[in-house]
């Protein structure tokens, strides 16, 4: 497992495994958000096995899959409401955690300024300057 620190409470990861579970439970994760498709990955790392390894742990889980063209304002406000919401630290998951990392950013960009958000994402391994003008977009219509 590869956890890639986004933000103090945020981090990101490629998929995981129920393996994986009791180290994310001992480093104090109380949320993992699965943005990845169950169509892209065998039934045993799906949300559904994932998410039963996760909630058995005492950890809340949320599914969100994302793609490209589910990454809507809609599907990026449930996901900041979720990390929003939960009491610790949160680990989205995707098959590399690019996904998850777009999906934070595009999510706060009508809060923390631009260069923010791509400095955090570049901190934890992920360089997105191409949203930068998406980024600005939002930014400017919040």
């Amino acid at each position: 497992m590869e956890l890639r620190q986004i933000t103090p409470r945020y981090f990101v990861s490629p998929q995981i495994a129920a393996e994986d579970v009791p180290a994310l439970k001992e480093a104090g994760f109380t949320l993992v958000i699965c943005n990845r498709p169950d169509a892209e990955i065998p039934p045993s790392h799906q949300a559904a096995a994932i998410g039963t390894a996760v909630t058995a742990a005492g950890i809340d889980f949320f599914e969100l899959p994302l793609t490209h063209d589910t990454m809507t304002p809609k599907n990026l406000a449930a996901q900041r409401a979720a990390l929003e919401a939960s009491k610790g630290k949160v680990l989205a998951y995707c098959a590399s955690g690019t996904r998850s990392t777009i999906a934070w950013s595009l999510g706060h960009a009508n809060s923390l300024p631009v260069d923010d958000i791509l400095n955090a994402a570049r901190q934890g391994g992920y360089e997105l300057e191409q949203l930068r003008p998406r980024l600005e977009m939002i930014a400017t219509t919040a």
